[in-house]
């Protein structure tokens, strides 16, 4: 019989916070698990590698929705990897129009912090930049 763990244990070896595995019960994404007589939830093997597939998921970005997808995926051995790549890639994208709209901000922030002496003085290129900005 496969060797059930506590949810802290669970958590433990996850690195999923208790409330967390909680949450992820709650909203469907973990099959919900057995319990003991005094009401605690029990954790089996299964549970343990949805659990690690979730937080490596998160750590990469992947929506909740994104990650029942993936778990929908990964419990079915006949899926067709094309759809898995389709929705990574696609994930993919939206991490690359990120990292266009961090560096053009990056840019400006720099820009204006350049402009800025830093001193004494109260005139301040920075939060001029900034009332630019905001009024277009």
């Amino acid at each position: 019989m496969a060797k059930l763990v506590t949810i802290g244990k669970a958590s433990n070896l996850t690195g999923v916070s208790a409330k967390m595995i909680r949450y992820y019960e709650e909203i469907g994404v973990l099959k919900k698990t057995s319990r003991t007589d005094a009401g605690y939830r029990l954790y089996n093997q299964a549970h343990i590698q949805q659990l690690g597939f979730i937080r490596r998921s998160r750590n990469l970005g992947f929506s909740m929705i994104e990650i029942q997808s993936l778990l929908k995926f990964w419990l079915d051995t006949d899926r067709e990897s094309r759809h898995v790549k389709q929705l990574a890639l696609s994930h993919l994208q939206e991490i690359n129009e990120k990292i266009l709209e961090l560096e053009q901000m990056r840019a400006i922030l720099q820009k204006l912090a350049d402009q800025c002496d830093g001193d004494d003085n109260p005139d301040c290129p920075i939060l001029e930049g900034l009332a630019q900005l905001s009024s277009e």
